[in-house]
């Protein structure tokens, strides 16, 4: 069996304003009904492939839960990061978890927020690569490039008497993001793909090219395993070893110096939708060009995408040309469609501004649902807020602020001081400022209702926790 190590704790920015550092690219619906990640974890499912080993970081531990519960996938073990450290400690602690059950088992380590039309044929291309990796090879996978693309690293293949069976060939060498002449020559040539960051080998096989050419990741990685702690369904790794891992990327680590590796061609569709461009292309545009999602209205536009986070948010394009533009509630990002790569740019320019659309998603996701600011004024704040069913908040008071609460749909389980009481739809409660306090949805359905906070302040840190099923300090 395969075990999948997806990869989910980055924070990436270059599809802001939809993905953001509070609630990343990998866990939005961009291509469909179905995050990123979730369609990650549904194409390694099935036959040869057992249940995944998730890392992520401690922002997202339930996000990746509820994501996972929501397709019917239960992992094997959650690892949270206690701080980002790119791929390499991830991948490294990701081995070692897998060895320690055991060291001839194959491990495949996959991106969450990447695209792949056809899961089916993927599999297969990992399936052509099993032998090899059972064999002592580290194996990873090159789509057939279609453009000459220079925001991707690159894959030579080896020569053409070093194909082995099932097409898999020894890599002659990875290639550096290039530049225009260089991508053009490199796909007039053949023997150059897309490097998709996907690694396939025994868990043994990954250890011992840690030891070997980073074995301070290793070491490190090792320690913060070895002082991992259980907290409800998660592990989490030792937060003073984990810091002391020096930060690198697995192909930058590990992959360019090892002479083990070996390459797959995956000649299907594949993106890693590092830009609005590229989801542009993937999303399919029309026969002008055009891609539209949401309550949008395109008139006279050509190679233009116009998106609507909102149902009440209506985008109009009117005679544009090679446009993005993305609307959310409380942000609008308009661009070229060729400048699409530096939104990143844009978003640390709002970030040393303070402004917190830079990194702060209007919809604050948490272990027992999300709520939503509607309004936010001097001294009042008005949210919604959604409770899944059978789920509690802490219990807990606020210094500064009181709250006055009104159920808009479903059941509500308030304790007030001591006393419990239910509260059906459009009935309200008022939790006066020091009173300790919790709610609970103990229906079958989502609970739903609108929370009127006043006070001299009403951030997020004014809680003080008295108990809390999900552990949260």
């Amino acid at each position: 069996m395969i075990t999948p190590i997806l990869l989910c704790g980055g924070s990436g920015t270059r599809l802001w304003p939809l993905s953001r550092a509070s609630f990343p690219k990998q866990f939005a619906a961009i291509l469909g009904e179905e995050s990123l990640f979730q369609a990650s974890a549904r194409r390694f499912r099935g036959m040869g492939f057992a249940d995944p080993l998730v890392v992520t970081g401690d922002p997202f531990r339930f996000i990746v839960a509820e994501q996972l519960e929501a397709c019917g996938i239960r992992p094997q073990g959650i690892l949270i990061e206690p701080e980002g450290r790119n791929t390499a400690p991830a991948a490294a602690a990701a081995a070692l978890a897998v060895m320690e059950a055991n060291p001839e088992g194959l491990m495949l380590i996959v991106p969450s927020d990447h695209a792949v039309a056809d899961p089916a044929a993927f599999r297969e291309a990992v399936t052509r690569g099993r032998a090899a990796a059972e064999a002592g090879r580290i194996v990873t996978f090159g789509i057939r490039p279609t453009r000459p693309e220079t925001g991707f690293g690159w894959l030579e293949e080896g020569a053409e008497g070093e194909e082995g069976e099932g097409g898999v060939r020894r890599l002659a060498r990875f290639v550096e993001k290039p530049d225009a002449a260089r991508a053009a020559e490199m796909l007039a040539g053949g023997r150059h793909l897309w490097n998709a960051g996907v690694f396939l080998a025994r868990a043994a096989t990954f250890v011992e090219a840690f030891r070997e050419h980073a074995p301070a990741i290793l070491e490190g990685a090792r320690a913060a395993l070895t002082g991992a702690r259980r907290d409800l369904g998660f592990l989490r790794l030792d937060p003073a070893a984990w810091a002391a891992i020096p930060e690198d990327s697995i192909d930058y680590a590990v992959m360019e110096k090892a002479r083990n590796v070996s390459v797959v061609r995956f000649e299907g569709q594949w993106s890693d939708l590092g830009s609005w461009e590229a989801v542009w292309q993937e999303a399919g545009p029309d026969a002008q060009g055009n891609v539209r999602h949401g309550p949008v209205t395109c008139m006279d536009c050509e190679n233009t995408l116009l998106r609507s986070e909102s149902p009440d948010i209506e985008v109009v394009g009117i005679g544009l040309k090679n446009v993005v533009a993305v609307a959310m509630r409380d942000a609008v990002m308009v661009a070229d469609l060729s400048q699409a790569q530096n939104v990143r740019k844009a978003v640390a320019t709002l970030k040393a501004r303070g402004a917190k659309q830079a990194t702060h998603f209007p919809v604050d996701h948490r272990p027992w649902g999300w709520f939503e600011t509607l309004i936010l004024a001097d001294r009042f704040q008005v949210k919604r807020i959604h409770v899944n069913p059978g789920a509690a908040l802490s219990l807990q008071s606020h210094v500064h602020r009181s709250e006055h609460w009104i159920v808009v749909s479903g059941t509500a389980r308030v304790t007030v001081d001591g006393e419990t009481r239910l509260l059906t739809e459009n009935q309200s409660i008022y939790i006066p400022l020091g009173a300790v306090h919790r709610m609970e949805n103990p229906g079958k359905v989502p609970m739903v209702l609108i929370e009127v906070q006043t006070g001299s302040y009403l951030g997020e840190d004014d809680i003080i926790r008295y108990e809390d099923i999900y552990a949260r300090s």
